[in-house]
């Protein structure tokens, strides 16, 4: 049970940060509240994430590679975790 709680955890994280990339380069034509509201809340929770790699990263112009980072690391946490449980 432990396991799939880490596994869905992570997993939701790694969702998070791929709808925050699709919604940067969604603009609507006109303001749409429920959009903007959606867009705070999955910026609140993936910021804590990205704004450390981002910090970290040499910048790459109008690029911001932190979402692939954070992607990668994610998985090597989960998969460290996993075995750290699986280990017991």
């Amino acid at each position: 049970m432990v396991r799939q709680v880490i596994h869905t955890f992570f997993s939701i994280l790694v969702w998070l940060i791929i709808i925050r990339v699709i919604l940067s380069w969604i603009r609507p034509s006109a303001y749409n509240r429920t959009y903007y509201e959606i867009r705070r809340v999955i910026f609140r929770l993936t910021e804590p994430i990205l704004e450390p790699i981002r910090g970290r990263l040499p910048p790459m112009g109008t690029i911001d590679l932190s979402p692939l980072v954070a992607v990668i690391l994610l998985q090597i946490v989960e998969v460290l975790l996993l075995r750290l449980v699986g280990a017991r």
